[in-house]
């Protein structure tokens, strides 16, 4: 599947393993069943190590090793499923996750933007999925209503600010 990050094309240098298959050399993502069972073994390898997530495995079950890893991969296993953007947000905003996080599955190119705002930065999808399509996701909604990890600031943020309450105490 072709891989978009940050925006553009990019070569996925990740080797996805099995539980079974043996470890390869580099990068490489696993399971999260494998990171638990093989954990010592896949940090002492000093070499990127991602795993990917089940839509219902939240990254609290990772552990302490989170902030050993360059990437979290979350499964999307259908468009209707939205737990991947809690753990998104979960990831950046409340465990301080900088590395990469990589939607993976089934999404719809209207939740491209939607998932940027989460915190994913990575989209390995199907071939509709596009630098040009992330592109014009992000400038379809200019205003936004809640907050997310991202800067922007709410509608209720900018009306407040553009009509200001005059408290008096």
């Amino acid at each position: 599947m072709p891989l978009i990050r940050n925006g553009g094309w990019a070569h996925d240098e990740y080797t996805a393993l099995t539980d079974q298959a043996p470890l390869a050399e580099g990068p490489v993502l696993v399971s999260l069943t494998r990171f638990h069972s093989e954990r010592e073994l896949l940090l002492a390898r000093n070499q990127p190590l991602g795993v990917r997530l089940s839509s219902a495995q939240s990254p609290e079950d990772i552990g302490p090793g989170l902030h050993h890893l360059s990437l979290v991969a979350l499964e999307f296993p259908t468009f209707r499923d939205g737990r991947g953007f809690s753990w998104a947000r979960l990831l950046r905003a409340r465990l301080g996750f900088l590395g990469e996080i990589r939607a993976v599955g089934h999404f719809l190119i209207d939740q491209l933007a939607f998932m940027e705002r989460c915190g994913i930065n990575a989209f390995d999808g199907d071939a509709r999925i596009t630098p040009e399509a992330l592109a014009a996701a992000r400038v379809e909604f200019r205003n936004v209503y809640q907050p997310a990890v991202d800067s922007r600031p709410t509608i209720g943020r900018l009306r407040a600010k553009a009509h200001p309450v005059d408290w008096k105490p």
